[in-house]
């Protein structure tokens, strides 16, 4: 069986890395082994001799992981950081799902928890005929939102919740991020969506300056993902 989640956003810049890494390190505290992926990634830097994606790296970091399986960890790394079907279609590439099946089989061989950390929001072109939703079924884990705390996110996560549900993947939880230090009525925003969303809030992740998922770990309650009870 697969243990894991697949990490979407309700948009790009919601901080969904940040959250990824601290939810990592919020599973490693409790002995859990993790592996990160994340199987589309566009805009790659000069890497230990290669490029590579900083998200992807990050990643692999949090999870104590080796950084040179990076090329497992991401399968498809697309140069420039834009809308991942029109990076491939500038590289005169195709996005495909069988490479990226091909990758989580291998790293989900050894049984560890898997952290899936999308593209950008939860419906995003990956070429003509494929998006995001369809990767994350072929996933087929249970699906973890990101909502970045800012002014919209009420419809922004709604309207995702409910197209993760149409999808036919559950939602196991969602992560508050605050990622507008100066938002007004914040915690009426979170108050709104508790009622609304059907999933447990995961954790409320604070504004940092500068963050660390680490530190940001401790304000997340992974019980449900590993299907225990919360206390």
């Amino acid at each position: 069986m697969k243990r894991g989640v697949f990490v979407t956003g309700t948009d790009t810049g919601v901080g969904k890395t940040l959250a990824a890494c601290a939810l990592i390190h919020a599973l490693a505290d409790r002995g859990i082994g993790v592996m990160p992926m994340k199987p589309v990634a566009a805009g790659a830097q000069v890497h230990a001799g290669g490029w590579a994606n900083e998200d992807t790296i990050a990643l692999l970091r949090a999870a104590g992981r080796d950084e040179s399986r990076s090329v497992d960890a991401n399968p498809i790394l697309l140069r420039e950081p834009m809308a991942p079907h029109i990076a491939a279609a500038r590289e005169r590439r195709a996005i495909t799902l069988d490479p990226i099946l091909a990758a989580f089989s291998r790293l989900a061989a050894p049984g560890d928890f898997m952290v899936v950390e999308g593209v950008g929001g939860f419906r995003v072109p990956l070429s003509d005929s494929l998006d995001t939703v369809d990767l994350a079924q072929a996933l087929a884990l249970p699906v973890v939102l990101v909502v970045g705390l800012r002014l919209g996110c009420l419809n922004h996560a709604l309207l995702t919740a409910g197209a993760i549900r149409l999808a036919g993947l559950p939602l196991a939880g969602w992560i508050a991020n605050g990622i507008d230090p100066g938002m007004a009525v914040a915690d009426e925003n979170v108050d709104a969506l508790r009622e609304r969303i059907d999933a447990p809030l995961l954790g409320r992740l604070p504004h940092m300056p500068q963050p660390l998922a680490p530190a940001l770990a401790r304000h997340l309650d992974v019980a449900t993902l590993l299907g225990e009870s919360r206390a």
